[in-house]
């Protein structure tokens, strides 16, 4: 039986529990091991295209849905999937496959959304997403400033 790129990618991100996202396209891979959007914001600044790539990540809600939209692989899988995730890559013709669809993500702590996706929750414009993905980025990385 011949694997198929997403086949492998899904493969992969399973095998490598460091890892948080694998693209796969014929014999070029990337892996990722750093959490949440912030290589999908890097790869959009320096103009990335994932064309004919297969992507597994780890968690796709709205956030990456958006930004994949703007990086362009063939398909997307992920373990668990949101619902506005899902649609976000099928408007942008992305092929999606997942293990749960879900309502929305969850942020780390487990008793809320996602603060990327609440950041978008309005936004369906990938590139409006990508600016601000990456102000909401900035505002979270910043150092707390004291009175």
């Amino acid at each position: 039986m011949d694997l198929t790129d997403l086949d492998l990618a899904r493969a992969l991100l399973i095998a490598n529990k460091d890892a948080t996202l694998v693209a796969v396209r014929g014999d070029e891979m990337i892996t990722c091991t750093e959490r949440g959007i912030k290589p999908l914001l890097a790869w959009v600044r320096e103009g990335r295209d994932l064309s004919g790539f297969s992507v597994a990540d780890k968690v796709v809600g709205k956030a990456p849905a958006l930004l994949y939209a703007v990086l362009g692989p063939d398909a997307v899988f992920s373990p668990v999937m949101s619902w506005t995730g899902r649609a976000v890559l099928l408007a942008a013709s992305i092929a999606t496959s997942y293990d749960a669809l879900v309502p929305h993500i969850s942020n780390r702590a487990r008793n809320g959304q996602c603060p990327m996706d609440a950041s978008v929750e309005d936004v369906w414009e990938p590139y409006e997403a990508v600016r601000v993905l990456a102000e909401r980025a900035r505002t979270l990385l910043a150092p707390t400033q004291l009175a």
